[in-house]
């Protein structure tokens, strides 16, 4: 299955902005996850001066079959002025809402939360008003340092369940699906203003049914938000697409989800996790935390 529908083709970037946007990047050593891990939306996100940050990397721990991003025996030493550079970037591209993730660095005792946390400082110290969502890996269970990055208060907690759990072993081996749910269950335990947020890739084998199970858990967890988008193999090295799903089916998804409590579902073809993100800022505006 190679020949992509018509309704994922992407339009082509406004290059001029986009030379910007990378500019700034390279001018400060910094990684995007939208280069990393070859996003279609790269060419919308950085015309609107918009990018999602990639820390600790770009070398990875784990080798998902799905991911773009490269594997890393012996990952990099932590860079003390990655929080900085980070935050300066932010000021400079002025951005109203910005989102961090990482690698995974199952290396680390904390899995990189101390990094997460002083990017979070020091984006406050830089840009005050900008919101922060963070996009973190598992942490292997460590809820110490979860509770570490809460405490640095990020507006959003958005950790990708990814598939279902019948495809975890082959899709997301180094994963655990139930790990991913009690992350998120923890996070409102111990952060009950935070916003949580979850997405999923379709088209890799799994059922409708499947899928809503997948929501109804998440729901279960009482996570806010949910992301849904077609998963596109990035070379022949790594996992095949199964099924293009079509657009009608996406809105489906999104209708149960709405339907079943979700605060947002954004589901579309090319829909990622962070796609449109700084949409929080109309649900903190429409939903208020405590």
């Amino acid at each position: 299955m190679t020949v992509k529908p018509e309704w994922l083709r992407v339009k082509a970037p406004q290059w001029q902005r986009v030379g910007r946007v990378k500019e700034i990047l390279r001018d400060l050593g910094l990684n995007t996850v939208c280069e990393e891990a070859s996003c279609p939306n790269i060419g919308e996100c950085f015309n609107a001066g918009t990018a999602t940050f990639l820390i600790m990397g770009p070398g990875c721990t784990r080798a998902c079959p799905y991911c773009d991003i490269d594997f890393e025996k012996a990952p990099k030493v932590l860079d003390a002025t990655e929080p900085l550079r980070l935050a300066e970037a932010v000021g400079r591209l002025k951005l109203n809402h910005v989102v961090i993730t990482s690698v995974n660095r199952d290396d680390l005792p904390d899995g990189g939360a101390s990094q997460f946390v002083r990017c979070i400082a020091e984006i406050r110290a830089v840009s005050p008003k900008t919101t922060i969502e963070v996009l973190i890996p598992d942490l292997c269970g460590n809820w110490e340092a979860l509770g570490q990055i809460l405490e640095a208060k990020p507006e959003v907690l958005n950790h990708n369940t990814e598939t279902i759990a019948r495809l975890y072993r082959r899709v997301r081996p180094g994963g655990n699906y139930s790990l991913s749910l009690s992350l998120l269950q923890r996070t409102r335990e111990l952060a009950p203003w935070v916003y949580t947020k979850s997405g999923m890739m379709v088209g890799l084998g799994e059922t409708e049914a499947e899928v809503r199970d997948v929501m109804k858990d998440l729901r279960q967890v009482d996570c806010d938000i949910l992301t849904i988008g077609q998963y596109l193999q990035p070379s022949q090295k790594h996992l095949g697409v199964k099924e293009f799903i079509t657009p009608a089916q996406f809105d489906a998804y999104r209708e149960f989800g709405e339907s079943i409590g979700f605060l947002q579902v954004v589901s579309s073809p090319l829909t990622r996790s962070s796609y449109h993100a700084e949409q929080v800022k109309q649900l903190m505006e429409l939903y208020p935390r405590p």
